[in-house]
């Protein structure tokens, strides 16, 4: 993979995580957590995917490399969800 292709994955997991966390409703931080997040979301979204035997929706191939993008847009709005959840700060 050449390194335009490297940012090309990046910026797209980038923006499947900034957009799993609006969906959630919690933010985990800037535009690097958004990245994490993406990639992240891609794994656990794949895997909640394949588990139901679900397809996999708009796969978006980048040199080889496979990224599905709406499982990743769920998936890191599931995360965000469950994160959000435990690291909440409690108010009395």
């Amino acid at each position: 993979m050449t390194l335009s292709g490297f940012l090309i994955l990046l910026l797209i997991a980038a923006i499947a995580g900034a957009l799993g966390q609006a969906i959630s409703g919690y933010s985990l931080g800037g535009c690097l957590m958004s990245i994490v997040v993406g990639f992240v979301g891609a794994f656990l979204g794949l895997w909640i995917a394949r588990q139901l035997g679900l397809p996999e929706w708009l796969v978006i191939n980048i040199q080889g490399e496979r990224f599905p993008l709406v499982w990743a847009i769920i998936g890191s709005a599931i995360l965000s969800m469950v994160l959000g959840l435990i690291l909440r700060r409690r108010t009395i």
